[in-house]
């Protein structure tokens, strides 16, 4: 049916075109929702703008209570001349329009006009004053508090001039990313996908997935929505004339095959459990796919018994595959064994492949079982080791002989109604694709959108029935760009380089989007399309209401994976000669623990300081024995304490953030410093300068003995150019060393003690991880803004710009006021005017309101998504 989507969704491409091409979308021609008066411009409270409210870090209590530092004031008194002269002689020694360090000049320094003539210039002067990183060491410093008068002078001048000329930002359409569009199709066909089949890579800005402005859609984009579209709604609909067709499901060689994986039943081991969703009632055939080793013989073919295979689906044997030992690829049906055709029901079965566990318990082995089962495939031939088969893919092939399609949860979903007869069919067609398009587009459906999708139904309903017809329309549904595209209305009186209010509905998708990842639910567009949404008290409710569910999980799984960015992990392939324990399983626990561990701190409304100071985490049984914590049994995470005396605490004690920091053979300082410096403290490195030799060109032996890490830095950093930038990041990361690439706790490296002591940057002596959480909680505004940042820009779905920075500080100083609890900065975020607002923009004026690519403000860092060996040294 792909062929009528096709031919009606070409409009896909030109929506996408016009929305680029004017002031800021595509206006639709229902009225406008009420607005209240609520929804007035917000007033701008400048008294937060006293620095007496600081937080200190050291008497941060275990217990979640987080005193609050009651800091002097700056009692000096300056004029905007002097202070102007004390960056002149400070500052432009460096900054001058000759050197230019990091790409900033001060030479002409006027705080009178800077904020009207350099905005993003005075909001990076804040940031690094505030991180108290400029002066860098070693360079003088003005006395008593004038450091704190110029950052407390600078911040009051740019927070009046925004209060004076408010911005709200702008931004382009959004599309949906591949784990938005999973959702999106969950919620409204009763179907799970996994969008990277048809999608591709989501392209990430700031940190994240969701930033409009690198979602341009292309022509290869747009195609891929349509076969998308095409494929998940046969799947939902089901069809009983489907062709034969192979899905391979392959098990990564890094996962561990040795125990019960989920979803198998219980006395097996490896293998793998999905679940896949069947086109229609018929028989399908199972193959399994076994490893071999280099020389084409099966791996574990010196195994001292016989094995067998348990093919099942929902937990029923449907077939025992026995293996034979002297199985070779170069046999007629290679390393695959199939099973004979098996009758299955269409709709989504768990289809599992797995091993019979022969034995259990302790090997008398020459060397200690290892965690990676298949680390070394010739080690499958060796005698003296034990070693068991394994799975290479699972592949279902089918159906052959359809006989129709059974009752499945996406049918249930979708045929709200049955004609009876041939004139009941058309009424039954708009009822069902009138409520299915309205969640589709997360709005109410026009007689225009109900009439455009009610022609393919007409299309396919002509050639194969009502259910086909169904079929044709719902295709139809996936491919509009009210789908795939989130265009906000502009109101039709609205004038360019104008401010106006986000819609009701649209507010409405805004905000779910933000919490949970997914369309909104029947209540909240309810009160978007009645008005009420816009009301700053409804919109409060909405918010906690939103957060009280379990959906609100999506914080962590989306917002904070990638914040913290945990998808490097699968970047990380410790050396399995070195790190042998190292798999999959461990992998997957370590990003699980961070991100239970955050979804703890939000469900909970605990405070942001937990996030780097919390004496608990979220482990299971394989976790806990990975960190050498007692009494915890069992697969399923739980809340533990960590044992008295234990070097970790917080974010930074966990694995997955130090794995995902470390190279293959080495832990990495510098990668661990860098991302302290760019994802907590929002204040990034510069790049380093050409032509600088990489740390693996220095030796890695001297006099006879291995180099620690520490040692090899200190050749790299010998040099002038590296030091001023070495001297910000590599305490931060000594003082993590004594976790290795796969964050266990060790006291030597290569044989000699390791040695990680340091000067943080302040001058603050740190030597483990207590010390750099002490070190880095003495200014906690920093790093509590840059997690605003962070949440905005996902929020936003764009990069927070410098006209956004004083928001960010009203967002941190309310915060502050109640204990920087996680609610405070989700709920500032919503009642913020640009995630209400946002400014129109008249292409090619003199003015432009929209964020500025060359200009960003020092917000969230670049994401580090390149491959391992680009992330640093």
């Amino acid at each position: 049916m792909k062929s009528l989507v096709v031919a009606g969704s070409g409009c896909l491409a030109l929506l996408a075109i016009a929305s680029l091409d004017g002031p800021e979308g595509i206006t639709r021609r229902d009225a406008p929702s009420p607005q209240p008066a609520s929804l007035a411009p917000a007033s701008y409270d400048l008294s937060f703008l006293d620095a007496s409210n600081e937080r200190t870090p050291a008497a941060v209590a275990r217990n979640g209570a987080h005193p609050v530092l009651r800091r002097k004031a700056p009692t000096t008194t300056m004029s905007n001349v002097a202070l102007g002269d004390v960056v002149k002689k400070t500052c432009a020694g460096c900054h001058s329009d000759q050197r230019r360090q990091g790409n900033l000049t001060l030479q002409n320094f006027d705080l009178a006009t800077i904020g009207q003539t350099a905005p993003e210039v005075a909001e990076k002067m804040i940031n690094k004053l505030r991180t108290g990183m400029m002066p860098p060491p070693g360079r003088a410093r003005p006395g008593g508090d004038t450091l704190d008068v110029l950052l407390n002078t600078l911040e009051r001048t740019m927070d009046t001039q925004f209060a004076r000329n408010p911005n709200a930002g702008s931004r382009a359409f959004q599309r949906l990313n591949r784990a938005e569009y999973e959702r999106a199709v969950k919620d409204l066909l009763a179907i799970d996908v996994k969008a990277g089949t048809w999608l591709p890579l989501d392209t990430k800005s700031a940190n994240f997935d969701n930033i409009a402005d690198v979602q341009l859609p292309s022509a290869t984009l747009l195609d891929s929505y349509l076969d998308a579209a095409s494929e998940i709604a046969r799947l939902a609909v089901g069809d009983p004339k489907a062709s034969v067709s192979t899905s391979t499901y392959k098990i990564p060689r890094l996962a561990s095959q040795l125990e019960q994986v989920e979803g198998a039943p219980v006395g097996t081991r490896g293998g793998t459990s999905v679940t896949h969703t069947f086109p229609a009632d018929g028989e399908y055939v199972f193959t399994v796919t076994l490893h071999a080793i280099p020389t084409g013989q099966l791996f574990a073919s010196t195994a001292p018994f016989d094995e067998k295979i348990e093919v099942s689906v929902n937990g029923e044997r449907v077939a025992l595959l026995d293996i034979d030992r002297g199985m070779s690829q170069a046999d007629p049906q290679g390393m695959e064994i199939r099973t004979k055709p098996v009758p299955v029901k269409a709709g989504p079965n768990r289809i599992t492949a797995t091993f019979l566990r022969t034995f259990e318990g302790p090997v008398n082995d020459n060397i200690v079982p290892l965690g990676h089962s298949i680390a070394d495939t010739q080690i499958g031939a060796q005698a003296g080791i034990t070693v068991q088969a394994h799975i290479q893919n699972f592949a279902v092939t089918g159906p052959y002989n359809p006989t129709g399609v059974s009752d499945t949860p996406s049918r249930r979903r979708i045929f709200s109604c049955r004609p009876l007869s041939a004139t009941e069919a058309r009424p039954c067609a708009e009822k069902i694709i009138g409520r299915l398009g309205a969640q589709a587009y997360r709005r109410p459906m026009q007689a225009s959108d109900v009439k455009a999708l009610m022609s393919f139904y007409d299309d396919g309903a002509k050639d194969g029935g009502f259910e086909v017809g169904i079929r044709t329309a719902v295709e139809a549904m996936l491919a509009s760009p009210h789908f795939i595209f989130r265009i906000e209305e502009v109101p039709a009186a609205a004038t360019a380089n104008g401010r106006v209010p986000v819609a009701g509905v649209d507010l409405a998708s805004r905000l779910s989007f933000f919490l949970w990842g997914a369309p909104p639910d029947s209540q909240l567009v309810a009160l978007g399309r009645s008005g009420r949404l816009q009301d700053t008290t409804v919109l409060v409710q909405q918010t906690r209401r939103l957060l009280a569910d379990k959906r609100s999980e999506a914080l962590s799984t989306r917002f904070a994976a990638q914040w913290l960015r945990l998808q490097d992990i699968e970047l990380v392939h410790p050396d399995a000669n070195q790190f042998p324990d190292f798999r999959e399983q461990l992998s997957d626990d370590m990003r699980r623990e961070t991100e239970l561990f955050f979804n703890y701190l939000v469900r909970e409304n605990r405070s942001l300081n937990d996030l780097f100071t919390a004496n608990y985490t979220f482990i299971n049984e394989g976790l806990a024995r990975h960190y050498d914590i007692p009494g915890v049994v069992g697969d399923h995470f739980r809340k533990v304490n960590y044992p008295a005396g234990s070097p970790r605490s917080g974010i930074l004690g966990h694995g997955s953030v130090l794995t995902l920091t470390s190279h293959a053979n080495r832990t990495s300082p510098v990668l661990r410093g860098k991302w302290v410096m760019e994802v907590l403290m929002g204040s990034p490195p510069p790049p380093p300068p050409p032509n600088v030799p990489d740390l693996e060109k220095v030796g890695e032996a001297k006099e006879g003995r291995l180099l620690t890490t520490r040692e090899r830095m200190e050749v790299h950093r010998a040099a002038a150019t590296c030091k001023s930038c070495h001297q910000f990041i590599d305490p931060i990361g000594l003082a993590l060393d004594n976790f290795d690439v796969m964050g266990r706790w060790r006291i030597k490296e290569n044989g000699e003690a390791l040695d990680t002591q340091g000067d943080f940057y302040d001058g603050t002596k740190v030597s483990s991880p207590g010390e750099l959480q002490a070190a880095l909680l003495k200014r906690p505004v920093p790093l509590m803004r840059s997690f605003t940042q962070n949440l905005m820009a996902y929020a936003l779905g764009r990069r927070v710009e410098y006209y956004d920075a004083p928001t960010v500080r009203r967002i941190e100083a309310a915060a502050r006021a109640k204990d920087y609890r996680m609610h405070e900065f989700i709920v500032g975020v919503v009642k913020s005017d640009a995630f209400r607002y946002r400014t129109l923009v008249a292409q090619g004026g003199a003015e432009q309101a929209a964020p500025s690519k060359s200009s960003p403000a020092p917000a969230p860092a670049p994401s580090s998504t390149a491959p391992a060996g680009s992330r640093g040294r």
